[in-house]
């Protein structure tokens, strides 16, 4: 039996230690927008702040520690299940607070930055990803790693991504023609993709050539601004319904001036591929070349 006394020392030297065993259980790591933050060395309360971060835990294997997602993260299809915390450019506070995590994990574009300052000061960390492009898609996949103690498994991952992007260059380096493609990710109005985008990326290592140019990323359209592109291929991505893709597939029919409805190559794709900074972005550009350049299939 501990007597009194020694108890009370016991508890004393409890209180005294404890801001020190809360710092060792801590780490300090720069996220991909270069912020210093102070995260847990084994978090177990995780909580994603968009669709994509969510594809990443489970890419990782570390999905038994997600206690919320955002709206639509939906892949795999588990992701369902998650407590939902609102959309990604529209968090709920009081629900993210309610599920008491012990990491956050948000996304540079998108996510509302007041909402970000608001749970560290109430010093809950928030460690931000910016995936921008396929490489940075793997500095990403690489960091969340580190952060949830997932080494293996990201060298796993980013060797199968660099060997499939690989095949892709070696089978693109054959041919001598790059179609000019339009990408339209918006129906009304029309919304393409222009330089700076991952699709955009994509679109160039799948040996096309993006017939929209320019500082706007997401540039609008009218119909006969598409049909003075005289793109060769038209690709259609959206997040409404295939029903939808399919009336807006044909209503570009309707214009046979198109090189793209001339030679029959106007394709539905899936939005959730192209428009996710994941380690499906290479299953997207897999499904791209083979549609830019069927013959070397």
């Amino acid at each position: 039996m501990i007597d009194n006394g020694k108890r009370y020392f016991f508890v004393l030297m409890i209180g005294l230690l404890w801001p020190f065993i809360g710092l060792a259980s801590q780490r300090e790591m720069v996220d991909q927008v270069g912020r210093t933050v102070s995260v847990p060395k084994n978090p177990t309360r995780i909580i994603s702040f968009a669709p994509s971060i969510t594809e990443m835990i489970y890419a990782l294997d570390q999905q038994k520690y997600l206690v919320g997602a955002t709206k639509f993260s939906d892949y795999p299809e588990a992701a369902n299940q998650l407590p939902k915390i609102g959309s990604y450019v529209r968090l709920d506070l009081e629900k993210i607070i309610s599920l008491n995590p012990d990491l956050c994990i948000a996304i540079k574009d998108g996510n509302p930055k007041v909402t970000v300052d608001r749970l560290s000061e109430m010093g809950i960390p928030v460690f931000a990803v910016s995936p921008y492009n396929t490489e940075t898609v793997m500095e990403a996949v690489e960091l969340l790693g580190d952060l949830l103690n997932a080494r293996k498994k990201v060298n796993s991952l980013i060797t199968d991504m660099r060997h499939r992007i690989k095949q892709v260059q070696d089978k693109v380096a054959k041919i001598d023609r790059h179609p000019r493609v339009f990408f339209q990710i918006g129906i009304t109005p029309i919304v393409s993709v222009s330089s700076n985008t991952f699709v955009d990326e994509i679109i160039t290592l799948a040996g096309g050539q993006n017939v929209v140019t320019g500082s706007v990323p997401y540039p609008r359209y009218s119909t006969e601004q598409v049909l003075n592109l005289k793109p060769e291929v038209f690709i259609i991505s959206s997040m409404a319904g295939k029903d939808v893709f399919q009336k807006i597939k044909a209503e570009w029919e309707q214009w046979p001036q198109m090189p793209a409805v001339r030679d029959n190559r106007i394709y539905l794709v899936d939005s959730n591929l192209f428009y996710r900074p994941t380690p499906r972005l290479v299953d997207a550009l897999e499904i791209l070349v083979q549609i830019l350049h069927p013959e070397l299939f």
